[in-house]
């Protein structure tokens, strides 16, 4: 009897100590990766990002997009307090337009040009797709929002 109880015991500690260092291995696997982006201020502030992948987020500049003679494209991100001039090479989302948030993912050079490899436009929370659009308009149930920007597709 006392051996099924030290067995189960055993079995109870040996799954709790499994579980415990898992639980420390994710722990410790995402401590720089729960953040989904780093604003331009955050960046600005840290000096240890230089050569490291991670996001940028914020706002492109309005009249910062510049298209490069080798077929680059150079823009600004700013979230009112610092902003970063990124430098894109590739096709960028539909979505993207000066005013609009944007996410990049890349890396800070030295000259603290941040150069991305992908662009990720946002669109606001106002934004549904036309045809989740005309059926809230067919049934009835679609309020226009109150807003001066609608990006809402018509």
């Amino acid at each position: 009897m006392i051996n099924r109880k030290r067995k189960r015991l055993n079995l109870i500690i040996l799954g709790l100590t499994v579980l415990i260092i898992a639980t420390l291995l994710v722990g410790y696997g995402m401590r720089d990766g729960i953040e989904f982006f780093k604003s331009p201020s955050q960046v600005v502030s840290r000096n240890d990002l230089e050569s490291t992948r991670f996001r940028l987020g914020g706002l492109v500049q309005v009249g910062s997009i510049e298209r490069l003679s080798d077929g680059s494209v150079s823009f600004i991100i700013h979230d009112n307090a610092e902003s970063i001039v990124v430098k894109f090479k590739g096709v960028l989302p539909s979505l993207f337009s000066e005013g609009q948030g944007v996410i990049v993912r890349g890396k800070l050079k030295a000259d603290k040009i941040f150069v991305a490899d992908e662009v990720l436009a946002k669109h606001d929370e106002n934004y549904l797709p036309k045809e989740i659009l005309d059926t809230l308009k067919t049934e009835g149930f679609y309020v226009e929002p109150i807003s001066e920007k609608n990006n809402i597709i018509k």
